[in-house]
């Protein structure tokens, strides 16, 4: 080798090997590469780099033979680079501080929007008029993303920003400047004109309970690979990422506290609503975060002789270790006004105590029994359904127990801002409560309240007269069902009287505990046990076809009470019904969810011809009409105008309700 030669080497040698970056069309040209990029340490191009050059080649205009610029080709090229710029933010976890640091306004509007269009968001429908509890959970949270980033683009657009002056070699730039900052100020204007829609929307999502999904690297690709799945009934409904519903409740929170916060500026009163908003995301943080405290303390076995004057969660742990049960029966009930611990760590201190009652400590039989009827109405102020062990409570309730649950009641509702939905709420509750008692005279005991008399003054002749007609019924349901812990292995029980609990319950929960103690004790068919319990020949198979027995029958009966309900116009007990089935289905069978959507959809327009028939005369909420155009649109293509609640549109509904392609 020559020296020229040698020194050349020695050069190159010694500069460091920089790898070459990807090329976005190499992306396209290899679909996986995509994720072993992303996965790298330092990937060049950064992600942020991927989505803007993914949706900058999708969103390039063509020119046609004449040589005029048309829109932007639909092709599968512009598609595929469509996805592949989600499948980079779903890599981010949607995470819209980042998405917002490195995406311009139009950008980021692109990739959301286009976000709303895979997820399969109604088109033509407003999203203040969706009723997010019933779309797709992956569906729902699109909607979500989508609204936050709206409000949150509004704040952040009313700060100032520092001009700086072009220089002489920019000045060639200035007209793709300018046409850059006028199309991001008409979707500000776009934005600041749906305000108060997406603020509406974020304000009821607060009142969704159940937890949420958003769709990854995976959905993506299962929605790519069958795009005409209709309302986004596929694999990915369940099985994105997921979202806990205090998890995204704080960041609802938070960024409602922003926009209140910004409005304020001009109209002071609402600085109210901004602080209550920050408030409720710091408790919620703070509870997130007592969590994991808590848990590491119990796992460590350390504790902190301080901390039951701190927070809420040392306080329960002190009761606990010190046998203080009053006190610990007390905090559920000022709890229940505050919300500052997560039912989920109610619960939990329930079964440890049910455990060491279990166990022979029969003393924790009465805390046992406080502590769930706290939990119980802890359940219905947050709009869920009290558990199992609260119904079998009810069936042999004692005297002292009534006036217990009664108590709670009056003490849980915050008489300062007591609001018109937790009396709703509670009034549903007593109600409840009023109508399983067996015992007349628990029963009058309940409807003689002060609290009784408060809530549900128009209903309380009804009930009276119903009591009074019901006080030589024979008793069907007075021996008290066992628990399921409790079941001896020689089934003693007698399975025909759960079978006559089975037939007259109307909660799904009590339902599903029933089948689990039958499942347990003989193996048959129990959604057979009423002849009267029928659901369409269309659906029968389908069910039918679930492999898992108790599935099975919970899925069969639930449905087959829920039609009867509809059938005798009880709307409230078949929304509930349905509502649990629908939650059920929804885990394992894209159709069958798609059935009970279309079900809950037939039974809302039902219920309000049932009130048009009784003579109210009320317009249907714009909601519902909203929705049954949005079902008709997505399966019959022109249509454009209808008469909605019509009993043609009834009929045509209840037609395409069939599980059928």
């Amino acid at each position: 080798m020559s020296a020229e030669a040698a020194d050349r080497e020695a050069v190159s040698g010694s500069r460091p090997c920089t790898p070459p970056q990807t090329s976005w069309f190499e992306f396209l040209l290899d679909p996986s590469l995509l994720e072993q990029h992303l996965q790298g340490p330092h990937p060049d191009p950064s992600p942020v780099q991927l989505i803007i050059q993914f949706l900058e080649q999708a969103s390039k205009p063509s020119v046609n033979e004449q040589n005029q610029v048309q829109p932007p080709v639909d092709n599968r090229r512009n598609r595929t680079l469509k996805l592949m710029a989600l499948k980079v933010a779903a890599h981010l976890r949607w995470d819209l501080n980042m998405l917002e640091k490195g995406l311009t306004i139009p950008v980021l509007n692109m990739l959301l929007n286009e976000l709303l269009c895979v997820s399969h968001v109604p088109p033509g429908v407003k999203h203040v008029d969706l009723d997010l509890s019933t779309l797709p959970p992956t569906t729902a949270m699109a909607v979500l993303i989508y609204n936050r980033w709206a409000i949150r683009t509004i704040v952040l657009s009313s700060f100032p920003e520092k001009q700086t002056k072009p220089g002489p070699h920019q000045l060639n730039m200035m007209n793709l400047v300018q046409q850059e900052k006028e199309l991001m100020e008409n979707i500000l204007s776009v934005l600041r004109e749906q305000a108060t829609d997406s603020i509406m929307v974020l304000e009821r999502a607060l009142n969704i309970k159940k937890d949420f999904y958003i769709h990854t690297l995976r959905t993506l690709d299962l929605l790519a690979a069958d795009p005409s799945t209709a309302n986004g009934e596929t694999e990915s409904s369940t099985a994105g990422l997921h979202i806990s519903a205090d998890h995204l409740h704080c960041q609802v929170h938070y960024d409602l506290g922003g926009i209140y916060f910004q409005q304020g500026c001009s109209e002071t009163s609402v600085y109210e609503k901004a602080r209550e908003h920050f408030r409720m995301a710091r408790e919620l943080l703070t509870k997130r975060l007592a969590g994991y405290w808590s848990a590491c303390r119990t796992l460590t076995g350390t504790s902190d002789p301080n901390e039951s004057q701190h927070t809420p969660y040392g306080q329960i742990s002190s009761f606990m270790r010190n046998h203080n049960y009053g006190a610990l029966i007390e905090a559920f009930i000022r709890d229940n006004v505050t919300f500052s611990l997560p039912n989920s760590f109610r619960h939990s201190i329930q079964l440890e105590l049910l455990h060491k009652l279990q166990q022979g400590d029969k003393a924790l039989e009465e805390v046992c029994h406080k502590l769930c009827v706290c939990n119980a109405v802890r359940d219905a102020l947050e709009g869920g359904v009290p558990c199992v062990s609260f119904h079998q409570l009810l069936l042999n309730p004692s005297k002292n127990t009534i006036s217990f649950l009664l108590e709670v009641c009056t003490r849980s509702l915050d008489k300062e801002h007591l609001s018109e939905t937790s009396k709703r709420k509670m009034a549903l509750f007593i109600k409840t409560v009023c109508d399983r008692l067996e015992d007349v005279s628990l029963a009058f005991m309940v409807s003689s309240h002060k609290l009784f008399n408060e809530l549900l003054q128009d209903e309380e002749k009804i009930l009276m007269e119903q009591l009074r007609k019901s006080s030589a019924a024979v008793n069907l349901s007075a021996k008290q069902l066992p628990s399921f812990y409790d079941i001896p292995v020689s089934a003693s029980v007698n399975i025909s009287q759960l079978e006559q609990q089975l037939i007259l319950s109307l909660d799904a929960r009590h339902i599903r505990q029933i089948l689990i103690e039958l499942h347990g004790m003989a193996e048959r068919p129990f959604w057979r046990v009423n002849s009267k319990w029928e659901v369409p020949v269309d659906y029968v198979n389908v069910i039918l076809a679930i492999k898992d027995n108790l599935t099975r029958d919970l899925v069969y009966i639930l449905m087959a009470k829920g039609l009867h309900c509809i059938s005798i116009k009880d709307f409230v007990h078949a929304r509930q019904l349905f509502t649990a089935c629908l939650e059920l289905v929804t885990e394992f069978s894209p159709k069958l969810r798609q059935v009970m959507l279309n079900e809950l959809l037939l039974m809302e327009v039902r219920g309000h011809e049932a009130g048009a028939a009784e003579g109210n005369m009320e317009r249907p909420p714009s909601d519902l009409v909203s929705r049954v155009r949005g079902y008709l649109e997505m399966r019959i293509h022109g249509i454009t105008a209808m008469k909605a609640c019509s009993s043609e549109s009834t009929s045509a509904a209840h037609e395409h309700t069939k599980v059928t392609d």
